[in-house]
């Protein structure tokens, strides 16, 4: 028998579809207020959940210290002061903050202007900005050090400095980040969301749970001193930290997190 009770797709379908990010608009000259057809009654709290914004479907990236990006820097400031980003937090467009689409949150990022060589050191809070041409939308305070505040967007380079981990909100001193994990491990990991005695129950949730929000259903057919059991794992997650987020925002909040050999 099931370890928990199965609910309807629908219940997932809902709680699942597409995440919202932070609100209705990129903050720029030439594309302020610009709506993004985000529906905030499904909002939840991307971190390494894959989400889904116009149509586009997003998988937050696993990175190491030391990796390089290049793209066009946008930033946004009074329209989103006060409002919530996409981890839950209260967004502070004083504080040295950014946006990215797949960076980890609280990835601490140098972005270093390209027209004049100036840079700024940010942490990722917040998912966007969802516009082809642009890799980050800086912080007010952020864009105002690399001078980019008129003009609204500027070619720029991002540097992966660490992690921050626990604490405050303030970027890491040097020490801090040396101490934090440098690299995030790519790994295949599932969840195990149902065991059965009997083959017919783990074909049946197989069936009901193929498929949920791109992940793919297996069985396991373990044999153990306690006899033979058919485990179903929800499979496809890109890292623990993906496998973990899903779990606790889904209703498989007392599944297991495996890792694929």
């Amino acid at each position: 028998m099931s370890r928990f009770v199965i609910v309807s797709l629908f219940v997932i379908a809902f709680l699942f579809n597409a995440c919202s990010t932070r609100g209705k608009g990129v903050y720029s000259p030439e594309v302020q207020n610009e709506t993004q057809e985000i529906d905030n009654k499904k909002y939840s709290h991307p971190t390494m959940r894959p989400y889904v914004v116009r149509g586009i479907r997003y998988h937050p990236t696993v990175v190491s210290v030391g990796n390089v990006f290049k793209g066009n820097a946008s930033w946004y400031g009074p329209d989103f002061h006060g409002k919530l980003t996409s981890n839950g937090e209260i967004y502070n467009m004083y504080q040295m903050t950014a946006a990215h689409k797949t960076l980890p949150m609280n990835t601490i990022v140098k972005v270093t202007n390209l027209t004049n060589g100036l840079s700024t050191v940010v942490r990722i809070n917040d998912r966007g900005p969802f516009i082809a041409t642009r890799i980050i939308d800086l912080s007010k305070s952020a864009a105002k050090e690399i001078d980019m505040i008129g003009i609204g967007t500027a070619p720029v380079t991002l540097e992966v400095l660490g992690f921050k981990t626990k604490g405050t909100k303030n970027i890491p001193t040097n020490k801090e980040l040396k101490e934090n994990p440098q690299e995030q491990e790519m790994a295949n990991f599932a969840i195990q969301i149902a065991s059965f005695s009997k083959i017919e129950g783990a074909l049946k949730v197989q069936k009901l749970y193929d498929n949920t929000n791109g992940y793919r259903t297996i069985i396991k057919d373990v044999e153990s001193d306690a006899g033979r059991s058919f485990k179903v794992w929800l499979k496809g997650f890109k890292s623990e930290d993906e496998a973990r987020d899903y779990k606790e925002n889904s209703v498989f909040k007392d599944a297991f997190i495996v890792k694929e050999d």
